[in-house]
């Protein structure tokens, strides 16, 4: 593990300059880095270069000296478990020459995680660590999650830290668990923590985030999403004590809205929700990446990565509004050829997943994509169905709402929600199969009351009926229907065109 001479010279050094040091050693033999750290403690650096998938030992091993006569101790194991270290060895300091060097490794299987070996004089004979790391190697390869990652399947563990009611906190994890559905993240395991305050810097206990990364080695995790909004410190802070990947809701839903988006406005909106969530994250400084420029007040390091950066995403963002100003444009004009003709329009809002795809479909006969996953369908999209009196009318399906939608996007969709306060009529259809339906519903009338749509006849339509063992309650302004079912929605549109009567009255 250790030579006696390596440890004699690190321990000479330790002493002269009162100060901790260590070493990372490669499985090769060779020294990777040398750490000069305080009398009481080391600080990993950043080792990006040598990182692995999930579920693997990043290939080195550290050695670092220690003044008191204790073995490895809680930072020792959690850095060795977090940066998914082969060893972690301590090497003890005894008057002016090493003592003992004591050696602690991840161990898959047992109940801690890790395993402390007995201690040894670095002088006595040292079993071959090679030997003993390729046979926890050989346990973690057999972990089928690790051929999953090795093929691109991402592999997340969902936290959620929370200093609300453990009621509320599940039914925000069960959500966060439908979404990484429907980015096609496997979700292999959950974490919940309840604090009284969130940790400012990592957002959960240091604790916690340890036992984290033990259940993403034993599970093959490659991606760690919250459920809380992160910080840019939060993030780079998380990532830099880990080797895993770290996003959070916002990010995921932007992710989702970027895979699902396919007309040229929707693919404008999310590149320009995307670019504004990023511009906080843009903090890291590099002078040796400045470009060097010329003439009086031009002088040294000139514009640097960061600000050019910064300046590149800032042109793009308007060059995006500019376009989305004209596509708004076009959208307005065909708004007004509406009215011209004096066609009514009926636009379905409601929570994702609720079946307003479905409901489109079958009152219209289209054909649009509809599954049960959140945003399943993103682009807004405008049929014509006929009413009973043989008049059309234009129904219009717009993107779905959840609870803590990010701002931007919000912004981002500012023209397309436009099209609501067009509506003569808002049908607000309502999930009535999901045991969470009056907070579903509740999220939508807030968000309804943001955009100032509440002066607009709104109907609510208890969905999926089907599902339920008894009909719910007949309520004022509500009708229950099955989406799936043209049979149910007889009364719907009756419903409709008796509105849409009283108001052109």
């Amino acid at each position: 593990m250790l030579g006696r001479e390596t440890a004699r010279s690190l321990a000479a050094l330790s002493i002269e300059l009162n100060r901790q040091l260590g070493v990372l050693i490669h499985r090769s033999g060779t020294i990777e880095t040398v750490i000069v750290g305080s009398h009481d403690r080391i600080e990993i650096p950043v080792l990006s270069n040598v990182r692995s998938s999930g579920g693997r030992l990043c290939g080195l091993r550290c050695i670092h000296t220690h003044f008191s006569a204790s073995g490895p101790d809680d930072e020792d194991i959690m850095d060795m478990v977090c940066l998914r270290l082969d060893m972690m060895s301590v090497l003890t300091l005894r008057g002016n020459e090493s003592d003992l060097l004591h050696t602690v490794h991840i161990q898959p299987g047992s109940a801690k995680g890790w395993h402390v070996l007995t201690p040894i004089h670095p002088a006595a004979p040292q079993p071959s660590c090679i030997t003993l790391i390729e046979a926890i190697e050989e346990q973690l390869a057999h972990n089928q999650a690790l051929r999953e990652v090795d093929k691109g399947q991402e592999r997340a563990i969902l936290i959620s830290v929370s200093t609300n009611s453990k009621a509320e906190a599940a039914e925000s994890m069960l959500e966060l668990t439908e979404l990484a559905r429907a980015a096609k993240v496997q979700a292999v395991a959950q974490v919940i923590q309840h604090r009284h305050k969130v940790d400012p810097r990592f957002i959960l206990g240091s604790g916690k985030l340890m036992e984290i990364m033990l259940l993403s080695i034993s599970t093959g995790a490659n991606l760690l999403i919250f459920d809380q909004e992160l910080t840019p410190s939060q993030v780079r802070s998380i990532t830099s004590r880990t080797d895993l990947r770290v996003i959070d809701r916002t990010q995921l839903i932007l992710d989702i809205f970027a895979s699902r988006a396919l007309s040229r406005e929707g693919k404008l909106q999310i590149e320009m929700a995307q670019l504004k969530y990023l511009l906080p994250f843009l903090t890291s400084r590099d002078d040796a990446l400045s470009r060097l420029t010329g003439g009086i007040g031009a002088r040294g390091p000139g514009e640097t990565k960061l600000e050019i950066d910064r300046r590149r995403i800032n042109d793009r963002i308007a060059r995006l509004a500019d376009e989305l100003k004209t596509v708004g444009q076009q959208r307005y004009n065909r708004r007004n050829c509406r009215r011209k003709y004096e066609v009514p329009v009926v636009s379905l809002v409601g929570y994702t997943n609720a079946g307003k795809s479905t409901l489109l479909n079958t009152l219209t006969g289209s054909h649009l994509i509809s599954e049960d996953m959140l945003f399943a369908t993103l682009d807004p999209t405008s049929r014509r169905f006929h009413l009973p009196d043989g008049t059309e009318a234009v129904l219009t399906d717009t993107v779905g709402f959840i609870r803590k939608l990010p701002a931007e996007l919000l912004k981002a969709f500012a023209s397309t929600l436009e099209e609501l306060a067009e509506a003569d009529l808002l049908l607000h259809v309502i999930d009535r199969a999901n045991p969470r339906w009056q907070e579903q519903a509740e999220v939508v009338d807030a968000l309804l009351h943001e955009l100032e749509l509440e002066q607009i006849p709104c109907l609510r339509l208890y969905n999926k009926i089907d599902l339920l063992d008894t009909p719910p309650k007949q309520e004022q302004d509500s009708l229950s229907i099955s989406a799936h079912d043209p049979a149910s929605l007889s009364k719907l549109i009756e419903a409709v065109a008796s509105i849409l009567e009283q108001k052109a009255a």
